[in-house]
């Protein structure tokens, strides 16, 4: 836990008693220490200036006092505490020169004269009066001795001369002294030189903002009551802002019972409230308040949307006002271009008295509204107009939004919040708006609801024109389909997508783009690989004719899952980032589902290239965009990352991420079948792994009556293969069962399915699933001809259906490829062997590196287990145990059982 009492300074603290004129403030009581801030700072201390500027309330003062009394024990301290009167040149200079003879007495006594003889009403030479006084200074510094001059809280004092002054004393500061300045506004300093030459170390806002762990040992110091939520929610709302989580301390310390605590928490926003109007509010001009006033109810500005705004010309200048003078700006980009008021000053900024207001706030957002619109920024001037109340105008713009735009960028999210907020009236109001909120809806997966709304579109017909009727017709054939799709009727989806194919306009590309898209998907499904390649090319040339870079990147997505069904894994990886490359000059503020669905899915091929920690990254960046959009293909994510967890040993973890997925489709209120199936595959891989042998049969048997057979449900769209991967599943349980015989006839259908289909990825996992099998069951000569067969029908560069056999039957496995011909999955396979690394390390060996499995059996073993009783445990056949006991044995050099145990506690292997 952080030490919160003070630390004892070198000393230079006899230097702090002197008198009132220099003292330097103890720290406060409860002072959280920030060594890494110090650290910073003593980084400095080779240079000339350290230079701390932050708004009121960030802990400059204190970090000052800190890191004075942390300095080395042959440095000298000289504090100054600088106020509104040091604002006079001559009086400043005076109380610097007073403040250097406590430590050189001999310094400057006829300089201090002269100072002292001037009349304030006559110019004096400051300069070359502190020309000599350096010179004389620089006589009594010793570098074995030197000495850093705080001037606290400069702000108080700057004004054109002084600054002169202190520019003149920086540029010939002497060796042997350092000056630390705090203060809310930047010095009107020139620091180029200072900065180039590494003579200035600064640190800001950002900088001396609290991090979670100091926020969170303040609070737990001064506060019990706080936990939990509420205590989460303080920390991220403070900001890091040092003055704020104090107010709040003070009215909790004050509240006496949980029971006061919400009321305590409105005292602590007053006393903030008259913190921020006495410190900083009041103190400004009145024309930067009526600017702070206009420009506060919105969430983030320039200076051109303040111009809008406030219907003026001088925002620019006043946001370098603002800048200049640290009033609580927190810059969103590196140009300088926008920003946004910390979170606490724009409460009280928005919470301002109603008479206060010179402009009604509904103005100011219908303002912001056509600013928004005029940039094209279509989404913020929909917001606008929501906040300002004109439902009206939010209804119109979003009727500009095209049905190509939403297809492109998919971020239903949006759409659906403002749907919330607009009467059904507006929604049904105008064909535009029921198509594009129809479209949203069965986007967003609510299908019954997307229906519903769509067949408003019969109010509207007949059509002014047969070609505006054929295209509403075609509009609604189009939605028809994704809708069926969705629900898992195949026929239907064919029909409406091929009808609404043959008579969509060409300018409603969008919707043709979507209907080859899901007509491609089902092809996959269907087995017919070359069809759904050819629907690949024809959505790709529209995409690239239309010159929407959205459209091709979903076009290269598609592709990709077809190149991945025929087990191309690297040619899918590729596709994956050409379309990633087309995404590459959009903007990265923006969310986009074909980036999250492209992300994700990049994660999900590296997987099978197994390479579980840049596939975990991938997942969690097109988790993070995916769920802004409230796309589906979060389902992607989340059960790939099980699936590491899983492969991993991380059984608890596995089941909390899928646990996390059926909590967001929960809240999307998404219909079952477009997720229930994916996640209870998923989970009954994880149970036949955990040897939970019951409920993995019961619900493939569930899932295999549900998408096999005559009447059986088209697969979800995520997972078009899912009925194949049943029966892999389902093969893997009739072993663990000990029906070897039926495992491998279901491993046969689904290997000549394959190879009929060119799906070679399903070819390559019954495989090597088949090879396990064979080994376990004793024939090895038929394991190594299927072996050769799998990795021929790897060449595309899936390498996960090996892991298998890389963790349990490793010395098999690099046996056989020693005795083959050199190939690229030999090769990549060998870099996975768990015994490389660890025989590469250790020189000479002591034991060849056990696989998983192989431990476990050691385990059982060591806990006095026979070869029966691990069979049973481990679900695996009794030779397979022989097998496991006698690699043991090899690897740890020795014959019998107990021999083993022994080596295995010498060698740490086992406890």
């Amino acid at each position: 836990m952080t030490d919160l009492s003070p630390l004892p300074g070198p000393a230079s603290v006899a230097v702090a008693a002197l008198d009132g004129r220099f003292f330097r403030p103890p720290l406060p009581d409860g002072y959280v220490l920030r060594p890494r801030l110090c650290e910073r700072l003593q980084a400095g201390l080779g240079g000339r200036l350290l230079l701390v500027c932050a708004p009121a309330g960030f802990g400059k003062s204190s970090l000052a006092v800190e890191f004075c009394q942390s300095l080395p024990g042959h440095w000298q301290s000289l504090w100054l505490g600088l106020s509104a009167r040091d604002s006079d040149p001559g009086r400043f200079l005076e109380r610097l020169l007073e403040g250097l003879q406590d430590y050189f007495p001999e310094l400057g006594s006829r300089a201090l004269g002269l100072l002292k003889m001037r009349q304030r009403h006559q110019p004096f030479a400051f300069e070359e009066w502190l020309d000599g006084l350096l010179d004389e200074l620089a006589l009594h510094l010793q570098p074995t001795s030197p000495l850093l001059l705080v001037l606290d809280d400069y702000h108080l004092a700057q004004g054109p001369v002084l600054d002169r002054c202190l520019q003149f004393f920086l540029n010939h500061l002497p060796d042997g002294l350092l000056v630390m300045v705090t203060s809310r506004q930047r010095p009107d300093w020139h620091l180029a030189r200072l900065r180039l030459s590494r003579q200035l170390l600064e640190l800001h806002e950002q900088d001396l903002r609290l991090t979670h762990d100091e926020a969170l040992a303040l609070l737990d110091r001064h506060s019990s009551s706080l936990r939990g939520e509420a205590l989460e929610n303080l920390i991220q709302r403070s900001e890091g802002w040092v003055a704020g989580l104090r107010f709040w301390l003070l009215a909790v310390s004050e509240a006496g019972s949980d029971a006061a605590l919400p009321q305590a928490l409105n005292s602590g926003e007053g006393l903030i409230r008259d913190y921020l109007l006495e410190e900083v509010i009041d103190c400004l001009p009145a024309e930067v308040q009526a600017f702070l006033y206009d420009t506060a109810p919105q969430e983030r500005f320039c200076s051109e949307l303040c111009d809008a705004v406030r219907e003026s010309h001088d925002s620019a200048e006043i946001l370098r006002f603002l800048l200049a003078h640290q009033v609580f700006l927190v810059p969103l980009d590196e140009h300088g271009h926008w920003y946004r008021y910390h979170h606490l000053f724009s409460d009280l900024l928005r919470s301002r008295p109603i008479a206060r207001a010179v402009v009604p706030v509904a103005t100011l957002h219908l303002r912001a509204c056509r600013w928004f619109n005029a940039q094209g920024l279509l989404d913020e001037a929909v917001e606008q107009a929501l906040r300002a109340g004109h439902l009206d105008v939010a209804a119109n713009l979003v009727q500009n939004l095209s049905e190509e735009q939403l297809l492109a960028e998919q971020n239903v999210g949006m759409l659906l919040r403002w749907k919330m907020d607009l009467p059904d009236s507006l929604l049904i109001s105008t064909p535009r708006l029921i198509v594009l909120y129809s479209w949203a809806l069965g986007l967003a997966c609510q299908l019954d609801a997307a229906e519903e709304l769509a067949s408003h579109l019969s109010r509207f017909l007949p059509a002014p024109s047969a070609t505006a009727q054929k295209s509403m017709l075609a509009q609604w054939l189009a939605l028809k389909g994704i809708i069926a799709r969705g629900r898992g009727h195949r026929e239907q989806t064919i029909e409406y997508c091929s009808e609404a194919l043959e008579s969509l306009p060409a300018k409603r590309y969008g919707q043709r783009l979507m209907c080859l898209s899901t007509l491609s998907n089902l092809a996959i499904a269907d087995g017919d690989l070359w069809r759904a390649r050819g629907l690949n090319r024809e959505s790709l040339e529209l995409a690239q004719r239309v010159g929407n870079p959205l459209f091709e990147a979903l076009a290269h997505y598609d592709r990709a899952r077809v190149l991945q069904a025929r087990g191309e894994i690297v040619r899918s990886l590729d596709e994956v980032h050409q379309g990633l490359e087309r995404l590459r000059g959009l903007s990265a503020q923006r969310l986009y589902a074909v980036r999250a669905r492209l992300t994700l899915y990049e994660g999900f091929l590296l997987a099978m290239r197994l390479q579980p920690d840049a596939a975990r990254q991938r997942l969690q960046a097109g988790l993070s965009e995916a769920r802004a959009c409230r796309d589906i293909s979060v389902l992607i994510g989340h059960c790939v990352i099980a699936r590491l967890d899983g492969s991993s040993g991380d059984y608890a973890r596995a089941f909390a991420e899928l646990a996390e997925a059926e909590r967001l489709m929960h809240i999307w209120d998404v219909p079952p079948i477009y997720y229930l199936a994916m996640i209870t595959l998923v989970k009954c891989e994880l149970w036949l792994a955990q040897g939970r042998i019951d409920l993995a049969e019961a619900w493939l048997a569930r899932l295999g009556q549900t998408y096999t057979g005559e009447r059986a449900a088209a697969p979800p769209e995520f997972h078009p293969q899912l009925p194949l991967h049943v029966e892999l599943q389902q093969a893997l349980l009739d072993a663990i069962q000990g029906q070897p015989m039926l495992a491998e006839g279901r491993l046969n259908v689904l290997l000549e399915n394959g190879q009929q289909t060119g799906r070679q990825l399903l070819s390559v996992m019954a495989l090597t699933q088949k090879v396990v099998l064979l080994l376990v069951t004793g024939r090895e000569s038929e394991a190594r001809k299927a072996l050769v067969q799998a990795m021929e029908a790897a060449s595309g560069g899936v390498l996960q259906p090996f892991d298998v056999l890389v963790k349990d039957h490793v010395d098999w496995l690099r046996g056989q490829l020693s005795l083959t011909s050199p190939c690229l999955v030999g090769q990549q396979l060998l870099k996975h062997f768990p015994s490389a690394a660890s025989r590469a390390a250790q020189e000479p060996p002591t034991a060849e590196q056990l696989s998983s499995r192989e431990l476990a059996v050691l385990r059982l073993i060591a806990q006095g287990c026979s070869n029966q009783e691990i069979s049973e445990q481990l679900f695996i056949s009794l030779h397979t145990v022989k097998t496991h006991a006698s690699h043991i044995n090899s690897k740890l050099g020795v014959e019998r059982r107990t021999q083993a145990v022994a080596r295995a506690k010498e060698l740490g292997i086992l406890s």
